[in-house]
């Protein structure tokens, strides 16, 4: 029963017991009065054969299609996870052999994306550690050699007086007492130098006038460098005051450090200048001295822990090559920098900018 009937008011004449509710209704007319609705109910499924067929059709390429894209899918998808999982595995293996302290250890950048930012940290952070292990292996190597060298001698000259080569003479004494204040000052330099990596170096800061300490430095130096016939130029007048917040024991080792070198790379008959200048919230003390000078190629690398210019430092000096990474340790303490630079008098010259006191 596809066709109804219904009267006047809507109710079922001829007509199934459910009927939809947005079924099409046709009204009846008698003299311009509506007397009843007639009404077509839809087909609920398909009979006849082409519809069939389509629907037979239409669901075989839904099929078709749906079997397509899933293996479009699974294609793309097996492939971007090959890709996003080879650089994590290649990460995941190098840091396995980076941990196992292979620090040459690289990984190759493939893409700009995040996993690409990621491998390029990666080797920056092997290449640091490989540097790291460099510096520390060549650090135990020149400790080694430098504590080696005085106990030689040492060991050479308490054997010759063992055997009577040599006699326990006044100067055979002196020379033994040399190497041991050697051999002292090297423990003690690498024992400030190691306290000051640590953190654990005492400060002790407060308001100190830096061009009064400078000056009582220079004042102490000032015969010694006269002995050495090294004309001291200062430019530090007597009623300078440049306040600064720092400890005035380390300062003044600072400033003990630096005349050394300088008295003792110095060639005899040179000149040392030192100027100091208070201005835009910070103070900038100069030090330069003749010759010898330092190749420019090699000036980054004087603050280095036991380095030495082969040209003009030499154990025979008495340096180690400690004083100037301890003169560096503690200007950036004090929240300075410390650089060195060629000399217009043909040696060295030594620059320092610390903040005023205030402004650290």
């Amino acid at each position: 029963m596809r066709f109804f009937l219904l009267d006047a008011g809507k109710q079922p004449l001829f007509a199934p017991a459910d009927i939809p509710g947005n079924v099409n209704l046709k009204p009846l007319h008698h003299h311009d009065r509506v007397i009843g609705y007639v009404g077509f109910l839809p087909h609920q499924r398909l009979s006849d054969e082409r519809q069939l067929r389509f629907q037979k059709e239409q669901q075989l390429a839904l099929v078709l299609v749906g079997g397509v894209v899933l293996l479009l899918a699974a294609g793309f998808s097996l492939s971007l996870a090959n890709r996003l999982v080879r650089p994590i595995k290649a990460l995941a293996a190098a840091s396995g052999r980076l941990a196992a302290g292979e620090f040459s250890t690289r990984v190759p950048v493939t893409s700009t994306d995040e996993l690409g930012h990621l491998a390029r940290d990666f080797n920056a952070l092997a290449l640091t550690l490989e540097k790291n292990e460099q510096a520390r292996r060549q650090w135990v190597a020149d400790i080694s050699h430098e504590l080696r060298t005085p106990l030689a001698v040492l060991r050479g000259e308490i054997e010759a007086l063992q055997d009577g080569i040599r006699q326990p003479t006044p100067d055979s004494i002196n020379s033994l007492h040399g190497e041991v204040q050697r051999l002292g000052r090297l423990v003690n330099d690498l024992y400030q130098l190691s306290l000051s990596d640590l953190g654990a170096l005492t400060y002790r800061k407060e308001e100190i006038d830096v061009a009064r300490l400078l000056s009582e430095a220079l004042d102490s130096y000032s015969p010694e460098f006269a002995a050495k016939e090294i004309a001291l130029a200062n430019d530090i007048l007597p009623e300078t005051t440049i306040k600064v917040f720092g400890d005035p024991e380390r300062l003044r080792q600072l400033f003990v450090n630096l005349l050394e070198n300088s008295l003792k790379y110095t060639e005899q008959g040179g000149k040392l200048e030192v100027r100091l200048v208070g201005s835009e919230g910070q103070v900038t003390i100069d030090i330069e001295d003749s010759a010898p000078g330092v190749p420019e190629s090699e000036l980054i690398k004087l603050f280095d822990r036991l380095y030495r210019v082969d040209a003009s430092r030499n154990r025979s000096a008495g340096g180690a090559g400690l004083g100037l990474a301890i003169c560096r340790n503690i200007v950036e303490a004090h929240a300075g920098t410390i650089t060195a630079l060629t000399s217009p008098l043909g040696g060295l010259w030594i620059r320092i900018v610390m903040p005023l006191s205030g402004r650290c």
